[in-house]
């Protein structure tokens, strides 16, 4: 067998930068601007509702979503861009993956959070001096 390919699917003979995911747009990957275009566009739609049932036009919904999503990706991948600085590529994912663990447990399972250090506090080394 020529090629060894580990179990998260990348291979390990290639260099660290080819498994890395591509930087797209203001220092997000491809799956973090999906995320950041569908919060945004939720968020858009949510406060675009409102106002379209206020000023009797149904234009302000698709708008607003337009502005929110410009403005998601302009601050949100500079927030996300300052965030992960200096962190390991997976880091974004862990954190969430330990924040979902740690607010709500039960989700634990269905995110992968089994195999989690969710304790925090002092480590001992069970060493006494003689």
């Amino acid at each position: 067998m020529l090629s060894t390919s580990r179990s998260d699917q990348t291979l390990s003979f290639l260099p660290h930068r080819l498994n890395r995911q591509p930087v797209v747009v203001r220092g997000l990957t491809a799956d973090e601007l999906w995320a950041c275009t569908g919060i945004s566009t939720t968020l858009g739609a949510l406060t675009g509702l409102p106002l379209a049932w206020l000023s009797r036009s149904v234009a302000m919904v698709p708008t607003l979503m337009l502005i929110a999503v410009v403005c998601g990706v302009f601050f949100g991948g500079g927030l996300l861009r300052r965030q992960k600085r200096g962190r390991p590529d997976a880091w974004l994912y862990r954190q969430l993956q330990w924040l979902l663990c740690r607010r709500y447990p039960l989700l634990a399972r269905y995110v992968g959070g089994e195999g989690l250090i969710l304790h925090s506090g002092a480590w001992r080394t069970r060493r006494s001096r003689a």
